[in-house]
């Protein structure tokens, strides 16, 4: 596709589908949107007219039968992936969902199974992934486990107290008097009761990112081995043996976002801040600490990383895919994991 634009079709113009994705989209100069789905007719033709997209369907399957697409960008509730993504993948096409993969294993195994029946492929967005600081602390956490120079990957800890995730974020959201519209959503978990249910569903909506991110600063699986009764803290251990935790809601700031990491090497370390998920033109930051011993003089560097926020980058990385010049950050296969390790998490704190 190198001469030519990526044509998308975007399903959804809520919050999320508006200003995480869609005005990110609309300023690629690889892609153009050429259609938008989304069942509330004035939002519909409001949020089209704004971003300069020409044609506007009632639903994701029309549009997708219709247009001669290259890639589908489907921002819906995460409980109604089971309901809308089976019409979409099927076309062979790439698709882009927000996280998770699905409010449940079932579901999402339910997915994984109709994304590999297509031979397309689905990429889930995990935006952490695609922020520069991310990017670059990962590159160097595997050139020192390759290197041995700072000795063995000892902890992970990820802390990601509740803050103001939206940052201004939403302030040319379009809004409009539509009534809203009559959903299905998938069916809940069969092998949890209603209440534990609801702590799973909570859970996956807000930390799902987290237990993405420890598997990628990781570079490999892990289990969960504790969940504090509080709710606070969710102990694990990887595949080689590294002892990780993340610290969930320790504290909560009400103008501010305090989510970081910190990967430990026996003399050093990685430490990744990131920002408020909707703040726009700015990267996380990473500070590394390298003391090699024998009396050498120990060094700390703070890269300048570009001026770029993880969700336009998100959409970069989409557009590569469409083209077929990357393959996703995050693939369903491995969401479909995050599910799984949240549903161990939920069993050890609930017992159900």
């Amino acid at each position: 596709m190198s001469d030519k634009r990526a044509r998308i079709g975007f399903v959804g113009a809520g919050s999320m589908g508006q200003c995480a994705h869609l005005r990110n989209y609309v300023s690629i100069a690889e892609c153009e949107v050429v259609a938008l789905a989304e069942p509330r007719e004035k939002t519909a033709r409001q949020v089209a007219q704004r971003y300069g997209v020409p044609k506007v369907y009632p639903c994701g399957a029309e549009m997708a039968a219709s247009e001669e697409l290259d890639g589908i960008v489907a921002s819906q509730p995460f409980t109604r992936h089971g309901v809308v993504l089976p019409d979409l993948v099927k076309t062979g096409l790439p698709v882009f969902i927000e996280k998770p993969l699905a409010g449940s294993v079932r579901v999402g195994e339910a997915i994984v199974r109709a994304v590999s029946r297509s031979g397309g492929t689905l990429m889930v967005g995990y935006m952490k992934r695609s922020d520069p600081a991310t990017a670059y602390a990962r590159s160097q956490i595997d050139a020192l486990k390759e290197s041995g120079e700072l000795g063995r990957l000892t902890y992970v800890r990820i802390l990601m107290p509740a803050g103001d995730w939206v940052a201004g974020g939403f302030t040319d959201l379009i809004r409009s008097d539509d009534p809203a519209p009559k959903l299905e959503f998938d069916p809940p978990a069969d092998d949890m009761d209603e209440q534990t249910n609801r702590k799973y569903v909570s859970f996956v909506n807000y930390y799902i990112h987290q237990i993405n991110l420890l598997r990628h600063l990781l570079g490999e699986p892990y289990q969960v081995t504790y969940a504090d009764p509080s709710g606070v803290v969710l102990a694990a251990r990887s595949r080689s043996g590294v002892a990780c935790v993340i610290e969930m809601t320790p504290y909560r700031t009400t103008i501010d976002w305090q989510e970081s990491a910190l990967v430990a090497f026996e003399r050093g370390y990685v430490k990744l801040t990131l920002p408020a998920p909707m703040a726009m033109n700015r990267p996380g930051s990473v500070e590394i600490l390298q003391d090699p011993g024998n009396g050498a003089t120990p060094r700390t560097i703070r890269p300048q990383l570009p001026w770029i926020h993880a969700m336009r980058q998100q959409a970069i990385n989409f557009v590569k895919v469409v083209r077929g010049e990357a393959d996703p950050p995050c693939d369903a296969a491995e969401a479909l994991e995050d599910l799984r390790v949240a549903r161990q998490y939920i069993r050890l704190l609930t017992g159900c």
